[in-house]
């Protein structure tokens, strides 16, 4: 522990107890507890456990999990890489994540996207990939012009930084667009409710194709230095590298185009980087498939509008059934509303079962788009409801979270 003060040294022997005492009465990996008395023990133990690393942050509203375990895959190409098991993107989180990779030179940290300015400014990262922004749990994040304020805000203080940037969307672009030093990436964008008019003047966004451009002030669509053509990933010199993943949906082939093209800004070979990034399977139990009965129940995890309509772009309609689980605790935001912002229309060859806390609130959501359903509240009863065979599942965060849990107690 040389690189550390005497407080950050006692803070990280503290934590380590903790965390151990935490494994022993079987309160999980004790992983959090951990950050969390490190940092208030020493507020500035962040900043120490980054001295000597060279990190990428990836933040964004969707797809930061998929991205940084595709990111760490691209990295492990140059060498061991630190990085959170769990997801746990805020402060305490990435603490633990970071001691537990002692002497680690690369590290790749989920963050989340209120945390990202004060979570740069500690660990002066090498590289920051911004993924994509929309609307999320308000009563938590906030108006959406308001983050992306912030965060443009919060990037002109990182001016040597990479800025790995997804040209699709607008309200990232316009995070990175003054930046020094932005690769740009065509990663797609299959949600541009948030971004219809320009977050630097509020006048419309006019979309041409793939290309944007503001009507109320010099800012377009800049040309993406990375892009994806057909099964390919193609390259600022124009060379195509085979990107064949194993997870699926268009959004996922363009998380892997942007933790590709940050491990290429770190160092790390554009093929080598490409195949490594496609070996990701599993995120936290995202895309497992498991035997439930006579049913084998695929799941995927949505949690606000842009992300449910993606994983509904996902399922795979020669399934036997459809089971949508949603709740509606705090880690979801308890305002439902947002049910009516997703497209729910044309699943009328599956049937669907509204499940969850709020499956009736779901229930009057699928009613008014036109799905015929039933209603079981509960989603392992739901799934056994199903004819046998493939079943999908689709829940947002807690209702994703429990159903893992019961599934493990069987």
């Amino acid at each position: 522990m040389a690189d550390f003060s005497i407080r950050g040294r006692i803070a990280l022997r503290a934590a380590a107890a903790a965390s151990w005492a935490s494994r022993r009465a079987g309160r999980g990996n004790g992983s959090m507890i951990g950050g969390l008395i490190a940092l208030k023990i020493d507020p500035t133990i962040m900043a120490q456990l980054g001295r000597g690393r060279r990190t990428v942050l990836i933040t964004g509203t969707n797809g930061k999990s998929t991205t940084t375990r595709m990111t760490t895959a691209a990295l492990s190409t140059l060498g061991p890489v630190a990085t959170q098991a769990d997801g746990a993107n805020m402060d305490a989180g990435i603490v633990a994540a970071l001691s537990q990779h002692p002497g680690v030179p690369l590290a790749a940290i989920e963050v989340d996207e209120l945390h990202l300015p004060h979570v740069s400014d500690a660990l002066k990262p090498a590289a920051i990939v911004l993924l994509n922004l929309s609307r999320d749990q308000l009563d938590r994040v906030g108006e959406i012009n308001m983050i992306e304020r912030r965060l443009r805000a919060g990037l002109t203080r990182h001016p040597d930084a990479v800025v790995i940037a997804n040209c699709d969307d607008v309200l990232m672009t316009s995070i990175a667009y003054d930046h020094p030093n932005v690769i740009w990436v065509a990663a797609g964008s299959g949600w541009a409710m948030d971004a219809t008019s320009c977050p630097r003047s509020g006048e419309p966004i006019i979309w041409e194709g793939s290309h944007w451009h503001s009507t109320g002030t010099d800012f377009q669509r800049p040309e993406p230095d990375w892009s994806l053509e057909g099964e390919d990933l193609v390259g600022p010199d124009s060379t195509r590298y085979p990107l064949h993943l194993a997870l699926p949906g268009r959004a996922n082939r363009g998380n892997a185009a942007q933790a590709v093209a940050a491990a290429v800004a770190l160092g790390a070979e554009p093929a080598k980087a490409a195949v490594a990034a496609g070996t990701v399977r599993e995120i936290a139990g995202r895309y497992k498939t498991v035997q439930v009965g006579e049913h084998s129940a695929r799941l995927l995890l949505a949690k606000n509008p842009a992300g449910w309509q993606e994983a509904l772009s996902m399922i795979d309609r020669s399934a036997s059934g459809l089971v949508i689980a949603v709740n509606g605790q705090v880690p979801d935001g308890e305002d439902l509303s947002w049910l009516w912002d997703v497209r729910f229309e044309h699943f009328e060859d599956l049937e669907v079962v509204a499940a969850g806390e709020r499956a009736t609130d779901l229930a009057v959501r699928l009613t008014y788009a036109g799905v015929r359903h039933t209603t079981v509240a509960d989603p392992l009863r739901a799934i056994a409801s199903c004819p046998p065979g493939q079943v999908e599942v689709l829940a947002n965060y807690t209702a994703f979270r429990d159903l893992n849990r019961d599934l493990e107690s069987r």
